[in-house]
């Protein structure tokens, strides 16, 4: 048997490859848009991809089943009610199919509902023997997935969250200790809380470590699976919508086109967004008025999506070479709408010197010499505020909602951003300047920063 994982930090996000060495006969699960290492692996193993499966609608990325159709002739495969939905064709699963893919593997499908109501898990068997369970955003490490994100049609959190009980207790949780867990999201995901940065477990493990598997009420689970959950992407929503849609396919070796400075000037006059993705510091220094700061080396992609209107046409504004990187990972959660990116950053900047600025970052010492009446933002998610990790009357809007909810700000105060570390507050501040707020600063260092200096009792 071949049981291949595919794990990309920057969206925490796990696929596999799994084979019958004996027929060469392969299944993808849960594969980004970029397929590149799925097909050269199954070239250089000798593998025929013969099936890709979505344990789910997935909101946080968008699904390569289509590139991986086109490529090699492959059937997608969905749960049932994802099924009927789905504007190409699509292989039905449901509970105990089995999927044969020589006499040493075969795969069978467990509905395990929770997350969203079609989410299935793959059960791998190894001469008729539980070996893996791919189990998608039902179980992960250390963690369940989040029954609130709202993507199937008519789903709510309360029986999602009961479904889910039942998915654990009665499905997954049954299955030999042995079995390794091998989810589709790690630490760091907006799919769930409390991963853990572990990639693979077993049953056994889980059903001792995992806080969800511990013995409560049905009631107790789902508040505890309903409470302290991260903001939302509002790109959720749009990619769940692409993956169940007969949509283009990406190519990832398409290049992007260079703007010189006057060409950039007319897209940014034309309504085109700017995203630099240079550090925190760099950007402060210069930067285009209007440019939203999405560093690279961060959780560029849902970041960005974060923030950016899925509909915006994008110009970005890179280190060299890097901008191949950038409209890549932006195409694998659906924002296909990179124009072009600016050419020779630090002479664009200087030819356009009008439409440059800097950006002011103060670190803890300096909170003291802001202006009264200074608001203090505070970006960060609601379990990052858990058991009173806050600064004294921060007003509190998640990264995720200050798009929509920006207009909550007064505008004619001063604003100071914190984030956990001081990446995302850069991000909310030049987001805040974009949207016509003048006068906002972010906090070096973050909370974190405050928190070595903050007096005792505070």
């Amino acid at each position: 048997m071949i049981l291949t994982q595919y794990y990309l930090g920057c969206l925490s996000h796990g696929s596999y490859l799994i084979a019958d060495e004996g027929t060469g006969k392969a299944v993808v699960v849960d594969p980004r848009r970029d397929i590149s290492e799925y097909l050269a692996d199954a070239k250089e193993q000798g593998l025929d991809i013969v099936g890709v499966i979505n344990t789910h609608v997935h909101a946080d990325f968008v699904a390569g089943h289509l590139e991986l159709a086109a490529a090699t002739g492959a059937w997608i495969g969905y749960g049932p009610t994802a099924a009927e939905r789905a504007e190409f064709e699509v292989r039905s699963l449901g509970r105990g199919d089995r999927i044969e893919l020589g006499d040493e593997v075969t795969l069978e499908i467990l509905e395990t509902p929770g997350h969203t109501w079609e989410s299935i898990s793959v059960l791998v068997l190894e001469h008729g023997t539980a070996h893996a369970v791919l189990t998608g955003d039902s179980l992960f490490i250390g963690g369940v997935g989040r029954p609130d994100l709202v993507v199937s049609d008519g789903s709510t959190p309360q029986p999602l969250a009961e479904a889910m009980y039942g998915t654990l207790h009665d499905v997954l949780l049954t299955l030999p200790g042995t079995t390794r867990v091998m989810p589709a999201h790690g630490a760091g995901s907006s799919c769930g809380r409390g991963l853990s940065d572990e990639l693979e477990s077993n049953i056994g493990a889980q059903r001792e470590t995992n806080p969800f598997a511990a013995q409560m009420s049905v009631e107790e689970f789902v508040d505890m699976v309903t409470t302290g959950q991260p903001s939302a992407p509002a790109y959720f929503q749009v990619d769940a919508a692409l993956n169940l849609r007969n949509r283009e396919l990406l190519d990832p070796d398409e290049p992007v086109v260079p703007f010189t400075p006057t060409e950039v000037r007319a897209a940014i006059e034309g309504g085109a967004v700017v995203v630099d993705t240079r550090s925190p510091e760099e950007f402060a220094v210069e930067h285009l008025t209007g440019s939203v700061n999405v560093g690279l080396d961060g959780r560029f992609a849902e970041t960005a999506g974060t923030v950016l209107d899925h509909e915006a046409e994008i110009l970005v504004l890179t280190e060299p070479g890097r901008q191949g990187e950038a409209a890549l990972r932006l195409g694998r959660i659906g924002f296909d709408s990179v124009v072009g990116y600016v050419q020779e950053p630090a002479t664009a900047l200087a030819a356009l010197s009008d439409l440059v600025t800097a950006a002011q970052r103060i670190a803890v010492p300096e909170i003291g010499d802001l202006a009264d009446g200074t608001v203090l933002l505070d970006v960060r998610n609601d379990g990052e505020r858990e058991d009173g990790q806050l600064i004294p009357e921060a007003v509190h809007i998640p990264l995720a909602e200050l798009a929509d909810r920006h207009g909550e700000l007064p505008s004619d105060r001063p604003v100071l951003v914190h984030c956990a570390s001081g990446w995302r507050s850069s991000v909310a501040a030049s987001l805040l300047r974009s949207h016509g707020h003048a006068d906002v600063t972010d906090l070096v260092g973050g909370y974190a920063a405050w928190a070595e200096r903050a007096p005792a009792g505070v």
